[in-house]
């Protein structure tokens, strides 16, 4: 069988790729080794019947708005892609049973913030209103291959419009750490604590360069637009994607795990398949796939430049996640008060100390003693994901260590995640309970998720990394996954790169499947 372009793997970029492509007239296969498609975007009857969760990602509003969605969102919407708004976004709690959130209602946001700070609050709405000047501006830088020629007109409309001063406050966001950022800026230490909570979504502890910029997004973004979660589940993005590709001709492949890239002349020529077959490739094999799967794997060990394969082999993950999904007779009972049964998420991360001790246990191998929780809450916005009156609960545990080597509180001794987690979930549980009293009495269902299991499931979390790959400075922009392949490509004329692993990095935006797809079609 011969194709355009072959696409291995059926996450949201490879997806993304293939649609592009398909409706510019390739023709295109998706192989996807799993039974079901969707990479981390998956949503299961984990616990009992009736209950739908989403294994991994939740938020998709990064998908909402993205460049991908304003290109297909009627052809997506026709194939039944539906999203959900939370006028109540994220909260955050503290030791003194008190919360501070964030909404759609910017005088309830604001309020909350002034009863900690009069001057916060004016801050807070400074801030947001420059963000309505910048963020076009970083958004494109986000939107624009790296480097790029597109990148270009991006960064002189900055400067047009924002000024020198303006495009070095741009720069200095990217390369602050969110202490730094925050402290810059706000003087109270629970509206801080709030934001950099966003940092440990990914990698960055309150003291790592570069992590500035996620909070401030994050927090800005879903006061000024909100939050989505799907519509019965985070897989209608998945459902409305592969629908529209077929709709268009494309094939998609589940079950069928690729076993190699085939190569001429360090040229890709297409696919072998794990049970012998070959899809032939005219013009494109496109690995949605951690480079670390890619070379040394689908691809021979020193095919590629030592240099090249080295730095490919040093790509570092990020520190692993434990996923908890709970099946409720009811939401939690937080302590701080009922509103908070009406957020989306509930970070639990009281303060900077345990962002910064999280972070250094779970990177030294220990269990961390206090981890930070992101408590999803979808069935307060959605219903109809549980049976009527009863709920899901999405905990997801940030961070661990993909590999175990001891505990910080030197309780569990297992070295296992195997034979760790459920005891590690127990700890989780206190903490939530700490918080919210009772919730083990309303808890009808349960399904952990170590590290390893998530491993398992989708091979691209390489111990766990939800990120598939670590975020750092040293691994971002022009260095991801390894400099001077910052735009998909690779040393193998034909082979190609998308996925987490690439720019702009991990999230449900499908920026790099969409951008590599519009580079290839133009060529």
């Amino acid at each position: 069988m011969t194709y355009d372009a072959v696409v291995i793997g059926a996450g949201h970029n490879g997806l993304a790729a293939a649609v592009h492509l398909v409706h510019k007239g390739w023709k295109v296969a998706v192989v996807e080794a799993n039974e079901a498609p969707g990479g981390a975007v998956k949503t299961r009857e984990l616990t009992l019947p009736g209950y739908r969760h989403d294994l991994c990602a939740m938020n998709l509003s990064m998908f909402a708005g993205s460049a991908f969605f304003n290109h297909y969102k009627q052809e997506l919407t026709a194939h039944g892609l539906d999203f959900v708004p939370a006028p109540h976004c994220f909260a955050s709690v503290f030791r003194d049973d008190t919360f501070l959130g964030v909404g759609t209602d910017v005088e309830q946001t604001v309020a909350g913030i002034a009863a900690l700070s009069p001057a916060d609050a004016q801050a807070w709405r400074e801030m947001l209103a420059d963000f309505s000047r910048v963020a076009p501006h970083l958004f494109g830088v986000l939107g624009a291959p790296m480097p790029s020629r597109a990148l270009a007109p991006v960064l002189w409309r900055a400067w047009r419009q924002l000024g020198t001063q303006g495009v070095y406050g741009m720069l200095r966001l990217v390369l602050s750490s969110p202490r730094d950022f925050l402290d810059a800026h706000f003087e109270n230490d629970k509206l801080k604590a709030m934001m950099a909570a966003w940092g440990l979504h990914l990698d960055f502890a309150p003291d790592t360069a570069g992590g500035a910029m996620f909070p401030y997004l994050e927090s800005m973004s879903n006061q000024a637009f909100g939050m989505v979660i799907g519509k019965g589940g985070a897989d209608t993005i998945i459902n409305a994607m592969t629908g529209l590709l077929r709709a268009k001709g494309g094939e998609l492949m589940l079950g069928t795990p690729v076993s190699e890239v085939k190569l001429q002349n360090k040229h890709a020529q297409g696919v072998v398949l794990a049970d012998g077959r070959f899809l032939a490739a005219k013009r494109a094999v496109i690995a949605n796939v951690n480079p670390q799967l890619v070379f040394g794997k689908l691809v021979p060990p020193g095919t590629c430049p030592p240099v090249f394969e080295k730095n490919v082999r040093k790509f570092r993950p990020g520190p692993g996640a434990m996923m908890m999904h709970l099946a409720l007779s009811g939401l939690p009972d937080w302590k701080a008060g009922e509103a908070l049964k009406q957020y989306a998420y509930v970070h639990i991360a009281p303060d900077m100390a345990m962002m910064s001790k999280v972070m250094t246990q779970a990177l030294d191998g220990q269990l961390p003693e206090e981890p930070a929780l992101v408590v999803g809450q979808p069935t307060a916005i959605d219903p109809g994901r549980a049976p009527d009156g009863h709920h899901v609960l999405w905990v997801q545990v940030r961070v661990v260590p993909g590999e175990i080597r001891g505990d910080a509180l030197g309780q569990i001794t297992e070295r296992d995640w195997a034979s760790a987690k459920h005891a590690y979930a127990e700890r989780v549980l206190d903490i939530i309970e700490r918080y919210a009293p009772g919730l083990r009495g309303k808890i009808l269902g349960q399904a952990v998720y170590s590290p390893a299991d998530l491993e398992a499931e989708n091979p691209n979390l390489i111990g766990g990394d939800s990120l598939s790959g670590s975020h750092h400075l040293d691994q971002n922009f022009l260095f991801r996954p390894v400099a001077g392949y910052s735009r998909y490509q690779t040393p193998l004329s034909a082979l190609y790169l998308c996925g987490a692993s690439t720019w702009p990095g991990a999230g449900t935006g499908a920026g790099s499947g969409f951008m590599l797809a519009n580079m290839l079609a133009k060529r």
